[in-house]
């Protein structure tokens, strides 16, 4: 039976292959023929970058002892982001591309939790909540990001947290 519910659970949460969607990859960045969407009208930015965490887990249980195998990972989806053709320069793409970052950041941050945590019987809750709190930090700092660097329009911000996400990265390297 446990092994059952090992299987019905990888089926329901493993992530589905989506064409719209294009995973991180270290050496490959963002081109603007990535951005499939329809521009939003009366946007006070003339870009946005849709990326997220999708991640799929299966366990079993045996002899009080957990198993966890899990799968995760960042995306950008081509078809939810969108830019304005002839108001985009490189310093914008550079923008989104650390948007997109940050979500890499965040994937490697849920596989730390996961790998680091000692499940106990009750395993589902603990993934799912580790999950929640990873893509609410996530969320946040996206939020953040656009605020302090004002969509990119602030220079230095923009920097700080282009070093700053790369430095974090880099500390999360064994997480890739």
């Amino acid at each position: 039976m446990k092994t059952l519910l090992s299987f019905l659970i990888c089926i329901l949460f493993v992530p589905q292959h989506d064409t719209d969607k294009i995973p991180w990859e270290q050496n490959k960045k963002l081109g603007w023929e990535d951005f499939q969407g329809t521009p939003h009208q009366g946007a006070s930015f003339v870009a946005s970058t849709n990326t997220g965490i999708q991640f799929g887990y299966s366990y079993s249980i045996d002899r009080e002892e957990v198993k966890i195998r899990y799968e995760v990972s960042s995306f950008f989806n081509t078809q939810k982001s969108w830019f304005i053709p002839g108001k985009v320069t490189p310093y914008i793409l550079s923008h989104e591309q650390t948007h997109f970052d940050i979500s890499e950041l965040h994937a490697r941050i849920l596989r730390k939790r996961l790998e680091q945590k000692k499940f106990s019987k009750n395993v589902k809750a603990e993934i799912e909540a580790i999950y929640r709190q990873v893509e609410q930090q996530r969320k946040t700092m996206q939020r953040k990001y656009d605020a302090q660097s004002d969509h990119s329009r602030k220079e230095k911000e923009e920097l700080k947290w282009q070093k700053y996400i790369a430095r974090q990265l880099n500390a999360h390297d064994d997480w890739k």
